[in-house]
């Protein structure tokens, strides 16, 4: 049954003879640079992952955010925190989060801990009517903390699998390289999306994010963190090159302009 859901949500042709589109149509989902997305889902829910909106490529700015329904943060870098607790803090968003930056969290936001979900890898909470699940990362996490001058620990980085109400799953890989247990991530919680980061230097290039798309079994790619900076240096062509290297030409690589929504 999963698999057949899957196969549906990819745009392939189904037990019924008939092909849907590669991207869930009652989805809005709009890429703001480097990591940064909002999604709105079907059940009128906004959703920000990484909501860094200083970064220079986002046409937004993080004042006009009036309103977030589920905070999510894949770890503690200054880039992907970014604008999340001013953001929370007006908005009172459901956060779901790793363990220890709950803990961090609970001492900044009105609320407390009852402001934050904290939670680890392998776990799942719903969050505004939509299911969250944690997995994991290959990447670091943590701030530099002025005061001690020492780096301030804020939990393992990690990425999030978003099950929407219509059931539609999207992958948001956070910071990572390519590893093997994406086939797990795969074949555990079938995402119909994946949000892959290209860039490269601090994370997996191109060549990495294709052999993930293999791992993962998605038809559906959206790259992140690439172009905010020259040493991201990787592209969505890069990606698409890599991905008919590997006999994967048939995946949707989705690529919408700072600001724009992905189709």
């Amino acid at each position: 049954m999963e698999t057949g859901r899957s196969e549906m949500r990819s745009g392939q042709v189904g037990a019924s003879g008939v092909a849907r589109m590669a991207l869930d149509r009652e989805t809005t989902i709009r890429w703001y640079g480097h990591a940064c997305v909002e999604l709105e889902t079907p059940g009128g829910k906004r959703v920000l992952v990484d909501p860094w909106f200083g970064n220079p490529r986002s046409p937004r700015d993080a004042g006009s955010i009036d309103r977030c329904d589920v905070m999510l943060v894949t770890h503690g870098h200054s880039d992907h925190m970014g604008d999340a607790v001013a953001i929370a803090s007006r908005t009172r968003p459901a956060w779901p989060c790793i363990h220890e930056m709950s803990l961090w969290l609970a001492r900044r936001l009105p609320g407390g801990q009852d402001a934050v979900i904290g939670m680890n890898k392998g776990g799942t909470v719903e969050a505004a009517g939509l299911r969250i699940t944690m997995v994991s990362a290959v990447h670091s996490a943590g701030d530099w903390n002025a005061q001690l001058e020492a780096p301030m620990y804020l939990g393992d980085p990690a990425a999030f699998v978003i099950e929407l109400e219509n059931g539609y799953r999207i992958y948001h890989a956070g910071d990572t390289d390519v590893f093997g247990d994406m086939r797990l991530i795969g074949e555990l919680w079938h995402p119909d999306l994946a949000m892959l980061p290209i860039g490269g230097h601090y994370t997996m290039d191109p060549r990495g994010a294709a052999h993930a798309v293999e791992l993962l079994g998605v038809k559906d790619v959206m790259p992140i963190h690439y172009g905010t900076f020259p040493i991201l240096a990787g592209t969505p062509d890069q990606l698409r090159a890599e991905l008919a290297k590997r006999g994967l030409g048939d995946v949707a690589v989705h690529a919408p302009q700072p600001g724009g929504a992905a189709e």
